[in-house]
């Protein structure tokens, strides 16, 4: 029955799929409940009847946003080893396709954890816009798999970041956007993404929302939660491990003299799982480095004293989103479009 249901829940055409409950009628489960969203549609509950095959809808979240006027597309880069990596693109759908269009890349790549679509405000307020916003599955994550997770994490590491950088390269050669109109962002394990993705690519990046971050992956392990997570990262006390993060930590690969993009640390004081203090000498570090001028390309952080890693008010989630945006809108050049 339950083959059945999912293959009648063929409701979009890329979205999630979440099985919430299974009710019982006569004694036998034959009916089953569903939520679907995808980056489009607000969450929405059906019901199953497998006795009569019928599917009706039970709640469906408001829609804030006129869907007909986006599209979404499942496209593919090819990273630096070959390996095809996959990410979702959401845009409007009169847009031009000349490169014209600010773009944000969001990745996270880690944990193995994977990047579902779901219906996101900030995601559709930046489209409303006219800006297009890309989410990459990057190695690390479990898009595809345990396999994919463990491509990308200990000494795979440098996968996820070659993944990302792909996949922007990927935007610019197929003339969605161009360098000086591209930002990126993640947050915690994204945060680390996007951090050596600065670092080591400064060039292909306009702009940087870098959220409590890890970042000196040398003394992680000492804060927080960090001893949680040598089995991701690798361990300072393993020799081997330590050369490995040192090859990436972004807090040791910050150099003298670079025009680093325009970056905006977001961290927040109650954060018991990333300690603050890795973006705050990051910040330090590329204010006194950056050769850019800060005009241009400032290197900002913005504090909350009293916000933990996860969840919060309404309010206290609307402002940060609206800096946010803000801050990329301003740096790629959609405020002025």
């Amino acid at each position: 029955m339950l083959r059945k249901a999912l293959s009648a829940i063929a409701l979009v055409a890329i979205g999630t799929l979440s099985m919430s409950g299974v009710a019982t009628a006569a004694d036998r489960n034959e009916q089953a409940m569903f939520t679907a969203t995808d980056y489009l549609t607000p969450t929405t509950l059906w019901l199953y009847d497998g006795a009569n095959g019928s599917l009706e809808k039970i709640k469906a979240s408001p829609a804030r946003f006129d869907s007909s006027r986006h599209v979404v597309e499942q496209l593919e880069a090819v990273s630096r080893d070959g390996t095809r990596i996959p990410y979702f693109l959401i845009r409007p759908r009169d847009m031009k396709m000349d490169g014209s269009t600010p773009t944000l890349l969001y990745g996270y790549g880690g944990f193995g954890i994977s990047m579902t679509p779901g219906y996101s405000g900030s995601v559709l307020a930046w489209v409303e816009a006219g800006g297009v916003y890309a989410v990459a599955c990057l190695r690390g994550g479990g898009e595809e798999g345990e396999r994919w997770h463990r491509d990308g994490m200990l000494a795979n590491k440098q996968r996820v970041f070659d993944d990302l950088h792909a996949a922007a390269e990927y935007l610019v050669e197929e003339r969605w956007t161009t360098s000086p109109q591209l930002g990126i962002s993640g947050g915690s394990n994204g945060g680390l993404l996007v951090g050596a993705a600065l670092t080591q690519r400064p060039d292909l990046y306009r702009s940087v929302v870098c959220s409590a971050p890890l970042l000196d992956m040398v003394r992680y392990e000492r804060q927080g939660l960090g001893h949680f997570w040598a089995g991701e990262y690798g361990t300072v006390d393993d020799p081997s491990e330590l050369k490995t993060l040192l090859t990436y930590s972004p807090y040791h690969r910050v150099r003298d003299g670079t025009a680093y993009p325009a970056t905006l640390f977001t961290v927040f004081g109650s954060d018991t799982r990333v300690d603050p203090l890795h973006a705050r000498k990051m910040c330090a570090a590329l204010q006194h480095a950056t050769s850019a001028d800060p005009g241009m390309s400032p290197v900002l952080i913005r504090v909350e004293s009293d916000v933990g890693h996860g969840a919060r008010s309404v309010s206290r989630s609307i402002a940060l989103a609206a800096d946010v945006l803000g801050f990329q809108a301003w740096a790629t050049g959609l405020a002025d479009s």
